[in-house]
């Protein structure tokens, strides 16, 4: 099986900037990938985040299925006592929600300030997740059209910036990236399959070949049916013959039906899909 490399000196520049922001807000919200809400979650995120109240947002739900997203969100909230919304940073029918949210979960923190004798202010939020999660997307869908750089803060880093989303929330406008630090290869798989992990780190052929085996155990018929495959066995190199994709000599050409089909699942072309099953 091809194995996905990971840059511990990456990771661990990662995690110190992370750790700095973390200290500087009130709240933290994190984006999960919602066809793979597990995968795309921090090994160590209580102990990445410590006692900082926590929104989890499953985004891309939009590109998953409904019921899994269900169960998903259901699971979560049951398991850890943590408010969860599945949403599509598309959709801005939830905003309401998710600002009301942030807002309760910050009011502890304001009314402690207040108790030292200091004036309340806003709540201090920042959104954490995995690469390519939609963490700028959300950002923007909670940015809207409040364009206002409050800038730097008493206390807190000069380059941060920071932007008033209304009176009682100001937002760290940009994403705190979670390191990819995943021991488990299955998760890491699935990390590489939304497009979480550089190209750079894995052979694409070698992924797409194990995607259409994790996609065939749960949705047995999909792939068949999406790419027309009859007797074929289900391989990179039949679906790239029947879609007349060759190279020189007649030979299927691996390398571009690979990514397409990689960018088939990434875009919703081949539906509506939750590779992280909750029976």
């Amino acid at each position: 099986m091809e194995h996905i490399h990971w840059y511990p000196g990456h990771i661990a520049k990662a995690e110190k900037k992370l750790k700095e922001q973390i200290n500087i807000v009130d709240v933290v919200i994190e984006v999960l990938d919602a066809r793979i809400p597990l995968s795309s979650t921090y090994p160590d995120i209580e102990k990445l985040l410590k006692d900082k109240p926590r929104l989890i947002l499953l985004n891309k739900s939009d590109l998953a299925d409904n019921e899994q997203t269900q169960k998903w969100v259901k699971y979560i909230k049951e398991q850890k006592n943590i408010y969860v919304l599945a949403t599509s940073a598309s959709d801005n029918r939830d905003l309401s929600k998710i600002l009301n949210k942030v807002i309760e979960l910050g009011q502890p923190k304001i009314i402690a300030l207040v108790k030292k004798g200091l004036l309340p202010r806003a709540v201090r939020v920042m959104v954490v997740g995995m690469p390519n999660v939609g963490k700028s997307s959300i950002i923007n869908k909670l940015i809207k059209k409040a364009k206002t750089k409050t800038g730097a803060k008493a206390g807190v880093t000069r380059e941060q910036q920071w932007v008033r989303i209304n009176p009682k929330i100001d937002l760290l406008d940009t994403p705190g990236i979670i390191p990819l630090k995943q021991e488990d290869q299955n998760k890491a798989y699935k990390l590489a399959y939304v497009d979480s992990i550089g190209e750079n780190a894995y052979d694409v052929e070698a992924v797409a070949e194990i995607f259409l085996k994790d996609i065939t155990t749960v949705y047995p018929n999909l792939i068949k049916e999406h790419y027309n495959l009859d007797e074929e066995e289900i391989t990179v190199e039949n679906i790239a013959l029947k879609r007349n994709w060759l190279v020189q000599g007649g030979r299927a050409d691996t390398k571009r039906c690979a990514q397409n089909i990689l960018n088939d699942f990434r875009t919703g072309r081949l539906g509506k899909i939750t590779l992280d099953i909750n029976e």
